[in-house]
């Protein structure tokens, strides 16, 4: 039988590909197929939203910013609150945070989700203003600050701090709803970028 050069370098292929096959299977190591389909890109960049995602959850309201996670670190997003007509000062800045602590509680949209986007301020959590004797932009949660999770913490002190429910200094003074003593909280750039091992610095408030 006649085997023409190509069909010679066809014929080495296949005993070189047996060969190897016997070696691999010699050595305990099974051959496999190397996958070439990676399935489709990402569609979406980390911590990355679009202007029509944006305009989804900021179209209605006062326009505000709440701090999420993403990457384990605190990102800004746009939000809007709705507010009463007529209300006082004191009263605005309570139901603005209220308003902030709802957005914070709520679970990300679908395209904050993909995008990586994620809360850890838990349902429920309420906020009132301050109590006699405590100053006037104190603002008191239903739990204790220091009992919620640092990330938790971190995304109320700083979007609390940065939104007219504070005094706009990158600060919130803000106190349990027991006999805990007030602290006033800022917002860093150093919490900011890692909130999960660090808490906000703070300081005791004095009070009367």
């Amino acid at each position: 039988m006649t085997v023409r050069r190509g069909g010679r370098a066809a014929v080495r292929s296949v005993l070189a590909a047996g060969v190897l096959a016997a070696a691999l299977g010699g050595c305990g190591i099974r051959s496999t197929q190397v996958p070439t389909d990676f399935g489709p890109a990402p569609s979406r960049v980390r911590c990355t939203l679009s202007s029509t995602d944006v305009a989804q959850r900021s179209s209605t309201g006062v326009p505000v910013r709440v701090f999420l996670l993403c990457s384990k670190q605190l990102v800004s997003v746009d939000r809007a609150v709705r507010l009463p007509e007529g209300t006082s000062d004191v009263e605005r800045r309570v139901l603005v945070a209220q308003g902030l602590l709802g957005e914070l509680s709520e679970p990300p949209s679908e395209a904050e989700d993909q995008a990586g986007y994620e809360t850890s301020v838990p349902a429920g959590l309420t906020v009132s203003g301050p109590r006699p004797g405590d100053p006037e932009d104190a603002l008191r949660l239903s739990t204790s600050p220091e009992r919620l999770t640092r990330y938790a913490l971190a995304q109320t002190v700083c979007t609390f701090a940065d939104s007219t429910a504070a005094e706009g200094d990158g600060s919130v003074v803000l106190g349990g709803p027991g006999t805990d003593p007030l602290r006033r909280y800022e917002c860093t750039a150093e919490l900011r970028s890692d909130p999960g091992t660090r808490k906000p610095p703070s300081t005791e408030v004095e009070t009367p």
